[in-house]
């Protein structure tokens, strides 16, 4: 914990998630970054995961151990938005082509064509409720193309050691090519913020971002 606390201490000085207009960090970006996504020192554990492992002493309920598991497996995304279902949005995943009906937890509800980036957690109990849920307040890309963006994953997911594409994918976008690789490009590509917070340009090409 003396590690988490110095290397999670020190991002939350530097970035100052509170969300706009203090810094386009959200609280529950961050968060979620923080519990779910950072490994810790130089291990491949994160807190999550620590906490799963420590069950046999913590007693989570099921339900509670279930959550959790799920929460963990996820991650950020890039994901093209094709239009609504009553009151959900239909998300179509970059590279993968996934698509998800999604509740969308911050209201914000969008418009075809737009490009999220955005973590889904998957339905805890589907024969109740099918949908994902966009946990996090959605960070609406500006400036770049469909095509820009899948250019950007594929190049930065070659040298990845994985078993499949999907694979590789999952491994950039939840931890990157280094710690606080996503958390820099979301205050580097702050652009503004309407019902949504904007971002543009792409991460590894400086030019393009607003605060680089």
């Amino acid at each position: 914990m003396r590690a988490f606390t110095k290397e999670v201490g020190k991002a939350e000085d530097e970035y100052l998630p509170e969300g706009p207009p203090m810094s386009p960090l959200t609280r529950s970006y961050f968060t979620s970054w923080a519990f779910f996504d950072h490994r810790i020192g130089k291990t491949t554990d994160t807190l999550a995961s620590c906490l799963i492992d420590a069950n046999d002493i913590i007693w989570m309920n099921p339900d509670q151990l279930h959550a959790l598991k799920k929460m963990t497996e996820s991650r950020m995304g890039i994901y093209e938005h094709k239009g609504t279902e009553d009151n959900h949005v239909r998300l179509r995943e970059l590279v993968t082509d996934r698509e998800s009906v999604c509740h969308v937890a911050s209201g914000y509800r969008g418009k075809a064509g737009e490009l999220w980036y955005v973590r889904l957690l998957p339905p805890l109990v589907p024969k109740f409720a099918t949908y994902h849920v966009a946990f996090t307040t959605p960070y609406v890309l500006l400036g770049s193309t469909k095509k820009d963006w899948i250019d950007f994953l594929r190049r930065n997911m070659v040298g990845i050691k994985a078993s499949s594409e999907a694979e590789a994918l999952h491994w950039l976008l939840k931890f990157g090519p280094r710690m606080n690789y996503w958390n820099e490009f979301v205050l580097l590509a702050y652009h503004h913020q309407a019902n949504a917070i904007y971002l543009s340009g792409i991460p590894d090409l400086k030019s393009t971002l607003p605060h680089a």
